[in-house]
């Protein structure tokens, strides 16, 4: 049921940004698509990759921390080993940044110009283990479309 979900919304990423090239524009509706058909979130964003450290991109939900230095935090360590961060209870997270005291769980995918970390994609929820194998291959898929259709 969550490979159809994810497939939708897939198709819906690559019909929403055909001929998109702006990054942050691409960025904000992107955010707003999860924020409007994820369900038990209660963030959805993206941090930027500059200078060496993420900053704070287009997203939906409370006010954010507005930097993060690589390798902190999940984002952080999803940007700096390239990979995605699935965290069941980012309380148990060694070096977790709250932002929002409310988040419980939270996945963080990187997003790539050909081999290069250029962003990440965070999502938090207030739900202990809220996100799954499923979520995480749905997501990363609409992330490598977003790619595909930004960059080529």
């Amino acid at each position: 049921m969550k490979t159809e979900f994810y497939d939708t919304l897939n198709r819906q990423v690559e019909a929403l940004f055909a001929g998109e090239n702006d990054l942050v524009c691409a960025m904000a509706n992107l955010s707003a698509l999860l924020n409007d058909n994820l369900e038990q979130i209660n963030w959805v964003g993206f941090y930027q990759l500059k200078d060496g450290q993420l900053v704070l991109g287009p997203f939906q939900g409370k006010v954010a921390c507005t930097r993060i230095p690589l390798s902190k935090g999940v984002c952080g360590t999803a940007a700096a080993n390239n990979e995605t961060q699935r965290i069941a209870d980012v309380h148990q997270f060694d070096g977790h940044i709250a932002c929002d005291a409310a988040s419980n769980s939270e996945i963080v995918i990187p997003v790539r110009q050909g081999d290069k970390v250029i962003a990440v994609l965070d999502i938090d929820s207030p739900i202990f283990n809220r996100f799954d194998q499923e979520d995480e291959i749905g997501l990363e898929k609409i992330i490598k479309t977003f790619e595909k259709v930004l960059f080529g």
